[in-house]
């Protein structure tokens, strides 16, 4: 299959009707093709991609961010869909202000002998417009209704992945290009050994785009059901960064970079087969029942209420969960469709996972009333959201002797600095066989101290349940070309450490052995 996308249509003439129809069929019948093909195991493929030359210029390298700071209205942009199967068609939509012609380069990004990332294709230049900005509609929604830039039909080969699309403007004579990324995931259907989930629910939920708008930015208040967004706006510089992170070079990527980045160029580094999907991609259990384990990755905060049915069926038809990730399952996040009835394109704030623990009470009497209350996310993950959530702290051993420290040569009470936050769980929930792993103490600051703990516990069939109790966790993993460590509440992770590593090598080997 041609790496060309579908030819860039008049725009005027781009959603006319027949042309549309001939060719979303034809796209169809590539995608039908793709699925047919991507039904066979193939455990090396993540070795062979990542033998493949890799690109040394792939980062952003002239950012701007308005007076606001969320946002670069000289160029962003946005997909039509956050995942996509090999071939199937994508839609990318560009603005420019000033109008310019520019570039787009598509990355798949992954381990590539250290440079993060693969030049997939470039194409342009490409013309654009500047496209309006949203009128706030109900519940603060802002959602564009931009014109089709580019359709991007994605190749057979295409390896499963997280895709960065990085947009240049062709500067004029005298003055800077600027530059941005738009974002999406490659998905397929292949059995696999790791799934990969990504936490895009949550980036778009603290998206602040374009000023300051998010589920936490409305009057009402900033963790009621007030406000709801869109996957149909460009991402911002992420969210995090006046407290958590410090780097505007990941605008319009969501928050892949700083928190997910590290265990995917970690994972394809040492060749794990590994596929990637979307959270809106996990609404039935069908993807993650060709795998045998399932990762929760980074902030994973937001899941529609079939998300975490879903994951439930995994865990009990054998499949091994890993929650590398904190503040995990915390919202009841209802999917709708668009306003032009695409499905799974607005979510909002629903309720909270918890049942009737003290923690979903105290945030129903709060914040409420919430249309949903979510079940005791603790039941599935080992351990829970608490109160407060969000804080820093040593990653402390409590097992030692426990299979998933082998090789690691830890002893009781040792600690790996900093590597709690800068949200995590706590609170074990009361599963036969589930162990504390690891356990101490998260800091507001050095105030207000609350107990977070790693747990595992066993599944039906033979499986596990890890839960790692922090959203910092892949920083022990790798430190990828660009990356900055994030720090929280006065306290930061090391980065890379042998026994992070080694703990996550011996999980991964019991969760695909057999």
């Amino acid at each position: 299959m041609s790496d060309e996308p579908s030819a860039k249509l008049p725009r005027r003439q781009f959603l006319q009707g027949a042309l549309a129809a001939t060719t979303l069929a034809a796209a169809a019948g590539e995608a039908r093709s793709a699925r047919a093909a991507d039904t066979t195991p193939t455990p090396d493929r993540i070795r062979a991609e990542n033998a493949l030359p890799g690109a040394d210029d792939w980062q952003l390298t002239r950012v701007r961010v308005d007076a606001a700071g969320f946002r670069s209205p000289w160029i962003e942009g946005y997909c039509s869909r956050q995942s996509v199967l090999p071939g199937e068609s994508i839609d990318i939509f560009v603005s420019t202000n000033p109008v310019r012609s520019f570039r787009l380069e598509l990355f798949r990004m992954g381990y590539y002998g250290g440079s993060g990332a693969r030049l997939m294709k470039t194409i342009g230049p490409l013309e654009s417009e500047t496209e309006p900005t949203p009128t706030p509609g109900e519940k603060n929604l802002h959602e564009c209704g931009w014109k089709s830039t580019v359709r991007l039909t994605i190749p057979a080969h295409w390896t499963s992945g997280v895709y960065l699309g990085r947009l240049t403007t062709v500067a004029e004579p005298g003055e800077a290009y600027w530059q941005s990324y738009v974002v999406f995931v490659v998905r397929d259907e292949r059995p696999a050994d790791i799934l990969f989930q990504v936490s895009d629910n949550t980036w778009q939920a603290y998206n602040r785009w374009p000023n300051n708008y998010s589920i936490y930015t409305h009057p009402k208040g900033n963790q009621g059901p007030w406000a709801d967004v869109s996957f149909d706006r460009p991402y911002g510089r992420e969210a995090q960064h006046q407290g958590v992170v410090n780097d505007p070079r990941t605008v319009g990527s969501g928050e892949f970079l700083p928190f997910e980045f590290p265990l995917a160029y970690w994972l394809e580094q040492h060749g794990y087969d590994v596929s990637y999907c979307s959270n809106s991609d996990m609404l039935t259990p069908d993807r993650g029942l060709r795998c045998k384990s399932f990762i929760s990755v980074g902030h994973d905060e937001y899941w529609d209420l079939r998300q975490f049915r879903s994951v439930e069926q995994l865990r009990d038809h054998g499949v091994n969960l890993l929650f590398l990730s904190g503040n995990s399952i915390c919202w009841v996040t209802p999917f709708e469709e668009s306003s032009s009835g695409v499905a799974n394109r607005i979510i909002s704030r629903g309720g909270p996972y918890g049942a009737s623990n003290d923690y979903a009470v105290g945030r129903e009497r709060d914040h409420g009333p919430f249309p949903h209350r979510g079940p005791d996310e603790g039941l599935l993950m080992g351990a829970r959201n608490v109160e407060p959530v969000n804080g820093g702290g040593d990653w402390i051993v409590t097992q030692p002797k426990h299979w998933m420290f082998a090789g690691t040569g830890v002893q009781q009470g040792e600690s790996i600095p900093g590597l709690v936050g800068w949200e995590y769980h706590g609170q074990p929930a009361d599963i036969p066989g589930l162990q504390v792993v690891g356990a101490g103490t998260a800091w507001q600051g050095g105030v207000n101290p609350q107990q977070w703990t790693a747990t595992i516990y066993p599944g039906p069939k033979g499986n596990f349940v890890f839960n790692a109790a922090t959203i910092f966790w892949a920083q022990g993993l790798s430190s990828p070309p660009g990356h900055v460590l994030p720090w929280s509440h006065w306290s930061r992770p090391h980065g890379p450490d042998a026994r992070v590593q080694q703990i996550t090598h011996n999980l991964l080997k019991r969760a695909i052995s057999g």
